[in-house]
Protein backbone atom coordinates (compact mmCIF):
# COMPACT_ATOMS: atom_id res chain seq x y z
CA UNK A 1 0.00 0.00 0.00
CA UNK A 2 1.30 3.43 -0.93
CA UNK A 3 1.44 5.93 1.92
CA UNK A 4 0.78 9.52 0.95
CA UNK A 5 3.44 11.77 2.40
CA UNK A 6 2.59 15.20 1.01
CA UNK A 7 1.83 17.94 3.55
CA UNK A 8 -1.70 18.37 4.86
CA UNK A 9 -3.60 21.30 3.38
CA UNK A 10 -5.14 22.96 6.43
CA UNK A 11 -7.76 25.69 6.58
CA UNK A 12 -8.09 27.71 9.78
CA UNK A 13 -11.45 29.03 11.00
CA UNK A 14 -11.03 32.41 12.67
CA UNK A 15 -7.95 34.30 13.76
CA UNK A 16 -7.92 33.20 17.39
CA UNK A 17 -4.86 33.92 19.54
CA UNK A 18 -4.54 30.25 20.46
CA UNK A 19 -3.90 29.36 16.81
CA UNK A 20 -0.32 30.61 16.97
CA UNK A 21 0.65 27.86 19.41
CA UNK A 22 -1.99 25.28 18.50
CA UNK A 23 -1.66 25.10 14.71
CA UNK A 24 0.74 27.71 13.26
CA UNK A 25 3.82 26.61 15.19
CA UNK A 26 3.08 22.89 14.83
CA UNK A 27 2.46 23.22 11.07
CA UNK A 28 5.74 25.05 10.69
CA UNK A 29 7.56 22.41 12.75
CA UNK A 30 6.08 19.47 10.83
CA UNK A 31 5.99 20.87 7.30
CA UNK A 32 2.23 21.03 6.81
CA UNK A 33 0.59 23.83 4.83
CA UNK A 34 -1.81 26.46 6.09
CA UNK A 35 -3.58 27.06 2.81
CA UNK A 36 -6.42 29.32 3.95
CA UNK A 37 -7.87 31.33 6.82
CA UNK A 38 -11.24 33.03 7.22
CA UNK A 39 -12.50 35.32 9.97
CA UNK A 40 -15.61 37.41 10.58
CA UNK A 41 -13.40 40.49 10.19
CA UNK A 42 -11.51 40.11 6.92
CA UNK A 43 -8.82 42.56 8.04
CA UNK A 44 -8.05 40.30 11.01
CA UNK A 45 -7.76 37.34 8.69
CA UNK A 46 -5.43 39.30 6.41
CA UNK A 47 -3.23 40.30 9.34
CA UNK A 48 -3.20 36.72 10.60
CA UNK A 49 -2.25 35.39 7.17
CA UNK A 50 0.52 37.94 6.72
CA UNK A 51 1.98 37.27 10.16
CA UNK A 52 1.82 33.49 10.00
CA UNK A 53 2.40 32.69 6.35
CA UNK A 54 -1.11 31.46 5.50
CA UNK A 55 -1.41 31.17 1.73
CA UNK A 56 -4.86 32.67 1.12
CA UNK A 57 -7.59 34.65 2.88
CA UNK A 58 -11.18 33.60 2.20
CA UNK A 59 -14.29 35.69 2.68
CA UNK A 60 -16.20 33.56 5.16
CA UNK A 61 -16.17 30.38 7.22
CA UNK A 62 -18.55 28.84 4.67
CA UNK A 63 -16.10 29.66 1.86
CA UNK A 64 -13.33 27.95 3.78
CA UNK A 65 -15.14 24.68 4.48
CA UNK A 66 -16.27 24.56 0.83
CA UNK A 67 -12.85 25.30 -0.65
CA UNK A 68 -11.57 22.28 -2.63
CA UNK A 69 -7.93 22.97 -1.72
CA UNK A 70 -8.70 22.67 2.00
CA UNK A 71 -8.62 19.02 3.00
CA UNK A 72 -8.52 19.50 6.80
CA UNK A 73 -10.25 22.16 8.87
CA UNK A 74 -8.93 23.43 12.20
CA UNK A 75 -11.70 24.88 14.37
CA UNK A 76 -10.55 27.11 17.28
CA UNK A 77 -13.69 29.26 17.39
CA UNK A 78 -15.62 30.07 20.57
CA UNK A 79 -17.10 26.95 22.21
CA UNK A 80 -20.61 27.62 20.95
CA UNK A 81 -19.36 27.64 17.35
CA UNK A 82 -17.55 24.31 17.55
CA UNK A 83 -20.63 22.20 16.87
CA UNK A 84 -22.09 24.16 13.93
CA UNK A 85 -18.81 24.48 12.05
CA UNK A 86 -17.68 20.94 12.82
CA UNK A 87 -20.95 19.78 11.28
CA UNK A 88 -20.46 22.05 8.27
CA UNK A 89 -16.89 20.87 7.71
CA UNK A 90 -17.86 17.21 7.99
CA UNK A 91 -20.77 17.71 5.59
CA UNK A 92 -18.24 19.15 3.13
CA UNK A 93 -16.16 15.99 3.42
CA UNK A 94 -13.27 17.54 5.34
CA UNK A 95 -11.08 16.07 8.03
CA UNK A 96 -11.56 18.05 11.25
CA UNK A 97 -9.30 18.97 14.15
CA UNK A 98 -11.48 20.87 16.60
CA UNK A 99 -10.72 22.61 19.83
CA UNK A 100 -12.46 21.08 22.79
CA UNK A 101 -15.23 20.44 23.51
CA UNK A 102 -16.54 19.28 20.13
CA UNK A 103 -19.99 20.80 20.70
CA UNK A 104 -22.06 22.76 23.22
CA UNK A 105 -23.80 19.74 24.77
CA UNK A 106 -24.17 15.99 24.38
CA UNK A 107 -27.10 16.22 21.98
CA UNK A 108 -25.06 18.31 19.57
CA UNK A 109 -21.97 16.13 20.13
CA UNK A 110 -24.04 13.11 19.08
CA UNK A 111 -24.90 14.90 15.84
CA UNK A 112 -21.21 15.57 15.27
CA UNK A 113 -20.43 11.91 15.95
CA UNK A 114 -23.06 10.81 13.43
CA UNK A 115 -21.81 13.31 10.85
CA UNK A 116 -18.24 12.08 11.27
CA UNK A 117 -19.35 8.49 10.75
CA UNK A 118 -21.26 9.49 7.61
CA UNK A 119 -18.36 11.54 6.23
CA UNK A 120 -15.81 8.79 6.81
CA UNK A 121 -13.14 11.42 7.44
CA UNK A 122 -10.82 11.85 10.41
CA UNK A 123 -12.32 13.77 13.31
CA UNK A 124 -10.14 14.64 16.31
CA UNK A 125 -10.91 16.70 19.40
CA UNK A 126 -7.97 18.80 20.52
CA UNK A 127 -6.97 17.19 23.81
CA UNK A 128 -3.35 17.70 22.82
CA UNK A 129 -1.98 16.87 26.28
CA UNK A 130 -2.67 13.17 25.61
CA UNK A 131 0.04 12.96 22.96
CA UNK A 132 2.86 14.41 25.06
CA UNK A 133 5.46 12.18 26.80
CA UNK A 134 4.31 13.58 30.18
CA UNK A 135 0.90 11.91 29.88
CA UNK A 136 2.37 8.86 28.21
CA UNK A 137 4.72 8.49 31.18
CA UNK A 138 1.90 8.71 33.71
CA UNK A 139 0.17 5.87 31.90
CA UNK A 140 3.41 3.87 31.75
CA UNK A 141 3.88 4.19 35.50
CA UNK A 142 0.46 2.63 36.03
CA UNK A 143 0.95 -0.04 33.35
CA UNK A 144 4.33 -1.09 34.76
CA UNK A 145 2.92 -1.64 38.24
CA UNK A 146 5.44 0.69 39.86
CA UNK A 147 2.63 2.68 41.50
CA UNK A 148 0.61 -0.43 42.32
CA UNK A 149 -3.15 -0.42 41.90
CA UNK A 150 -4.73 2.94 41.16
CA UNK A 151 -6.48 4.31 44.24
CA UNK A 152 -7.13 8.01 43.54
CA UNK A 153 -6.70 10.60 40.80
CA UNK A 154 -6.70 14.35 41.30
CA UNK A 155 -6.73 16.71 38.32
CA UNK A 156 -6.72 20.47 38.81
CA UNK A 157 -6.90 23.07 36.04
CA UNK A 158 -7.13 26.72 37.09
CA UNK A 159 -6.25 30.13 35.64
CA UNK A 160 -6.63 33.79 36.65
CA UNK A 161 -9.86 35.35 35.43
CA UNK A 162 -10.12 36.37 31.77
CA UNK A 163 -11.59 39.83 31.08
CA UNK A 164 -15.33 40.23 31.61
CA UNK A 165 -15.82 40.57 27.84
CA UNK A 166 -14.12 37.24 27.11
CA UNK A 167 -16.42 34.76 25.29
CA UNK A 168 -15.52 32.14 27.90
CA UNK A 169 -17.90 33.97 30.25
CA UNK A 170 -20.75 33.90 27.71
CA UNK A 171 -23.53 31.33 28.17
CA UNK A 172 -24.69 31.96 24.61
CA UNK A 173 -21.24 30.91 23.39
CA UNK A 174 -21.18 27.84 25.68
CA UNK A 175 -18.76 29.35 28.16
CA UNK A 176 -17.85 28.37 31.70
CA UNK A 177 -14.94 26.97 33.67
CA UNK A 178 -15.91 23.37 33.03
CA UNK A 179 -16.13 23.89 29.27
CA UNK A 180 -12.83 25.73 29.01
CA UNK A 181 -10.73 24.05 31.71
CA UNK A 182 -12.57 21.27 33.47
CA UNK A 183 -12.92 19.32 30.24
CA UNK A 184 -9.18 18.59 30.57
CA UNK A 185 -9.63 17.40 34.15
CA UNK A 186 -12.46 15.08 33.17
CA UNK A 187 -10.83 13.82 29.99
CA UNK A 188 -7.57 12.96 31.74
CA UNK A 189 -9.53 10.86 34.20
CA UNK A 190 -11.53 9.17 31.45
CA UNK A 191 -8.25 8.17 29.77
CA UNK A 192 -7.34 6.13 32.87
CA UNK A 193 -10.13 3.62 32.19
CA UNK A 194 -7.69 0.85 31.12
CA UNK A 195 -6.02 1.03 34.55
CA UNK A 196 -9.19 1.43 36.64
CA UNK A 197 -11.58 -1.24 35.46
CA UNK A 198 -13.39 1.07 33.07
CA UNK A 199 -14.41 4.72 32.71
CA UNK A 200 -15.42 6.80 35.72
CA UNK A 201 -18.96 7.72 36.68
CA UNK A 202 -20.00 10.96 38.32
CA UNK A 203 -20.72 10.78 42.06
CA UNK A 204 -21.28 14.45 42.87
CA UNK A 205 -20.47 17.94 41.65
CA UNK A 206 -20.61 21.45 43.02
CA UNK A 207 -19.72 24.86 41.66
CA UNK A 208 -20.33 28.58 41.83
CA UNK A 209 -21.58 30.99 39.14
CA UNK A 210 -19.77 34.05 37.90
CA UNK A 211 -21.16 37.25 39.39
CA UNK A 212 -23.56 38.71 36.84
CA UNK A 213 -23.75 35.45 34.87
CA UNK A 214 -25.90 33.09 36.95
CA UNK A 215 -25.64 30.05 34.64
CA UNK A 216 -21.92 30.38 33.87
CA UNK A 217 -19.68 28.49 36.27
CA UNK A 218 -16.66 30.29 37.69
CA UNK A 219 -15.47 27.06 39.27
CA UNK A 220 -16.70 23.49 39.41
CA UNK A 221 -15.50 20.40 41.27
CA UNK A 222 -16.56 16.87 40.38
CA UNK A 223 -16.12 13.68 42.38
CA UNK A 224 -15.83 10.48 40.36
CA UNK A 225 -15.72 6.74 40.98
CA UNK A 226 -14.08 4.06 38.82
CA UNK A 227 -15.38 0.48 38.50
CA UNK A 228 -12.18 -0.91 40.03
CA UNK A 229 -12.65 1.05 43.25
CA UNK A 230 -10.46 4.09 42.60
CA UNK A 231 -11.85 7.57 43.17
CA UNK A 232 -11.29 10.78 41.28
CA UNK A 233 -11.45 14.51 41.94
CA UNK A 234 -11.67 16.75 38.87
CA UNK A 235 -11.40 20.43 39.69
CA UNK A 236 -11.43 23.60 37.62
CA UNK A 237 -11.43 27.32 38.40
CA UNK A 238 -11.50 30.20 35.89
CA UNK A 239 -10.89 33.02 38.37
CA UNK A 240 -8.12 31.55 40.52
CA UNK A 241 -5.16 33.41 41.99
CA UNK A 242 -2.69 31.59 39.75
CA UNK A 243 -2.37 29.05 36.97
CA UNK A 244 -2.30 25.44 38.14
CA UNK A 245 -2.60 22.40 35.90
CA UNK A 246 -1.62 19.33 37.88
CA UNK A 247 -2.44 15.64 37.60
CA UNK A 248 -1.70 13.35 40.56
CA UNK A 249 -2.04 9.59 40.50
CA UNK A 250 -2.10 7.78 43.83
CA UNK A 251 -1.47 4.05 43.79
CA UNK A 252 -1.16 1.34 46.42
CA UNK A 253 2.66 1.49 46.14
CA UNK A 254 3.36 5.12 45.33
CA UNK A 255 2.23 8.27 43.59
CA UNK A 256 3.17 10.41 40.60
CA UNK A 257 2.42 14.07 39.90
CA UNK A 258 2.67 15.94 36.61
CA UNK A 259 3.49 19.58 37.30
CA UNK A 260 1.62 20.83 34.21
CA UNK A 261 -0.12 18.06 32.32
CA UNK A 262 -2.13 20.44 30.11
CA UNK A 263 0.80 22.59 28.90
CA UNK A 264 3.84 20.38 29.46
CA UNK A 265 6.07 22.55 27.28
CA UNK A 266 5.96 25.04 30.17
CA UNK A 267 6.85 22.47 32.84
CA UNK A 268 7.62 18.90 31.84
CA UNK A 269 8.34 17.48 35.32
CA UNK A 270 6.81 14.29 36.66
CA UNK A 271 7.59 13.60 40.32
CA UNK A 272 7.46 9.94 41.35
CA UNK A 273 7.38 8.84 45.00
CA UNK A 274 7.64 5.19 46.05
CA UNK A 275 9.15 3.36 49.04
CA UNK A 276 12.39 3.32 47.01
CA UNK A 277 12.55 7.12 47.16
CA UNK A 278 11.59 10.21 45.19
CA UNK A 279 12.73 11.20 41.72
CA UNK A 280 11.88 13.89 39.21
CA UNK A 281 11.68 12.98 35.54
CA UNK A 282 11.81 15.61 32.80
CA UNK A 283 9.98 14.48 29.69
CA UNK A 284 10.77 17.21 27.18
CA UNK A 285 9.56 20.70 26.30
CA UNK A 286 8.42 19.99 22.74
CA UNK A 287 4.88 21.30 22.28
CA UNK A 288 2.02 18.90 22.91
CA UNK A 289 0.26 20.62 20.00
CA UNK A 290 3.05 19.48 17.67
CA UNK A 291 2.64 15.87 18.82
CA UNK A 292 -1.09 16.26 18.25
CA UNK A 293 -0.71 17.51 14.67
CA UNK A 294 1.62 14.60 13.92
CA UNK A 295 -1.04 12.17 15.17
CA UNK A 296 -3.74 13.93 13.15
CA UNK A 297 -1.62 13.78 10.00
CA UNK A 298 -0.80 10.11 10.59
CA UNK A 299 -4.51 9.32 10.89
CA UNK A 300 -5.13 10.97 7.53
CA UNK A 301 -2.02 10.00 5.57
CA UNK A 302 -1.23 6.61 7.13
CA UNK A 303 -4.74 5.66 8.31
CA UNK A 304 -3.37 5.19 11.82
CA UNK A 305 -6.43 5.14 14.10
CA UNK A 306 -6.38 8.25 16.32
CA UNK A 307 -6.89 7.75 20.06
CA UNK A 308 -9.36 10.64 20.03
CA UNK A 309 -12.42 10.44 17.80
CA UNK A 310 -16.02 11.62 17.70
CA UNK A 311 -17.17 8.79 19.98
CA UNK A 312 -14.65 9.85 22.62
CA UNK A 313 -15.77 13.47 22.21
CA UNK A 314 -19.38 12.47 22.81
CA UNK A 315 -18.48 10.52 25.96
CA UNK A 316 -16.62 13.53 27.37
CA UNK A 317 -19.48 15.88 26.50
CA UNK A 318 -22.01 13.61 28.19
CA UNK A 319 -19.92 13.65 31.37
CA UNK A 320 -19.67 17.45 31.19
CA UNK A 321 -23.46 17.71 30.93
CA UNK A 322 -23.84 15.35 33.91
CA UNK A 323 -21.50 17.53 35.96
CA UNK A 324 -23.43 20.67 35.10
CA UNK A 325 -26.74 19.16 36.10
CA UNK A 326 -25.35 17.74 39.36
CA UNK A 327 -23.86 21.14 40.27
CA UNK A 328 -27.14 22.96 39.57
CA UNK A 329 -26.24 24.46 36.19
CA UNK A 330 -27.97 23.83 32.87
CA UNK A 331 -25.99 22.15 30.11
CA UNK A 332 -24.71 24.70 27.65
CA UNK A 333 -27.30 25.74 25.06
CA UNK A 334 -26.73 25.35 21.35
CA UNK A 335 -25.60 28.62 19.90
CA UNK A 336 -28.14 31.19 18.80
CA UNK A 337 -25.36 33.27 17.27
CA UNK A 338 -25.65 33.38 13.47
CA UNK A 339 -23.19 30.94 11.91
Amino acid sequence: MTVRTEPLRIGVLGAARISQQSIVGPARATGHRLVAVAARDRSRAESFAAEHGVERVLGSYADLVADPEVEAVYNPLANGLHGPWNLAALAAGKHVLTEKPSASNAEEAAEVRNAAAKAGTVFMEGFHYLFHPVTRRLHELLASGELGELRHVETVVSIPAPPATDPRWSLALAGGALMDLGCYSLHAQRMLAPFAGGPPRLVAAQGSPRVGAPDVDEWLDAELAFPGGATGSARCHMAYERTRMTCRLVGSRGDATAANFVLPHLDDRVTVRTPAGERVEELGRRSSYTYQLEAFAAAIRETTPPPLDADDALATMALIDDCYRAAGFPPRPRTSVPV
